[in-house]
């Protein structure tokens, strides 16, 4: 499992460096830092691994990075995830130039069949006049069901039954680590997530939601690794030869089970 999980977050690292960013903080588990090591060696120059000393939540491992982080913006990804995106530019890239021309609180976004709700978090908001698939954000709710999504998170020109959930990366203020430190308070011991703190931060200051040019690949969503190594392969240079395997798998398949 982490020779796996080292992988991909190698492919998101690569993702990362090519885009300009220069310093990553890791947040692992105790004991997790040496196999991690031997992993991404390649990436030595620029992780900084961070321990989350409890499991108390993805909130609370984003607050591990507060000292990593300073009195800047940052970057926040998830490293269960995998981007293949539909231009030449990365979706980190363009998350990082919607980012410099906005200056504020900013999530990616994708449009989400309600059936696939109870994985993400997920938006309200209005479009950015003038501004394609640019919204500011109303409020934030964690996984949904589809009749409060329908109730709530209605977004105008969006298909029927589909909402803007968070596609797993985002631009961030460091005033958000002071709203989960309200949270961990309130806890007392328990676990927090992130949503919460940014349906504050979207009460409290300029929060915008940008659709990306681009789809993510859930890694543990239902036969994630299998759907993202097809993605992938159909987004490189090989997509001929992906779909020539995969055409070929099919036909394998359908002879096999006359």
């Amino acid at each position: 499992m982490r020779h796996r999980r080292g992988t991909d977050l190698a492919i998101i690292l690569s993702e990362l460096v090519a885009a300009g960013i220069e310093k990553i903080g890791l947040v692992l588990a105790p004991g997790d830092r040496p196999a991690y090591e031997a992993l991404l060696g390649a990436f030595s120059g620029q992780l900084t691994y961070l321990e989350q000393p409890q499991p108390l939540g993805y909130g609370h491992a984003v607050l591990c990075g507060r000292e990593f982080v300073g009195g800047d913006s940052f970057l926040l990804q998830v490293c269960d995830h995998l981007y293949v995106s539909r231009s030449e530019k990365s979706c980190t890239s363009q998350l990082l130039e919607i980012g410099e021309s906005e200056a504020c609180a900013l999530s990616a976004v994708q449009a989400t069949h309600e059936s696939l709700l109870r994985f993400y978090g997920t938006v309200a908001g209005s479009l950015v006049p003038g501004h394609s698939g640019l919204y500011q954000i109303e409020s934030v709710i964690e996984k949904p069901t589809p009749t409060l999504a329908e109730q709530q998170c209605v977004v105008p020109g969006l298909r029927s039954a589909h909402y803007l959930c968070f596609f797993g990366m985002h631009l961030l203020p460091p005033a958000v680590f002071a709203l989960l430190e309200e949270d961990l308070a309130r806890a007392q011991g328990g676990r927090i997530g992130l949503t919460p703190a940014l349906a504050r931060l979207a009460q409290r200051e300029k929060y915008l939601a940008a659709e990306i040019s681009g789809r993510r690949a859930d890694l543990e969503a239902p036969f994630g690794l299998l759907r993202a190594q097809i993605a992938l392969g159909l987004n490189g240079a090989e997509r001929d030869e992906v779909l020539a395997v995969l055409a070929e798998e099919l036909a394998a398949d359908a002879v096999a089970r006359r």
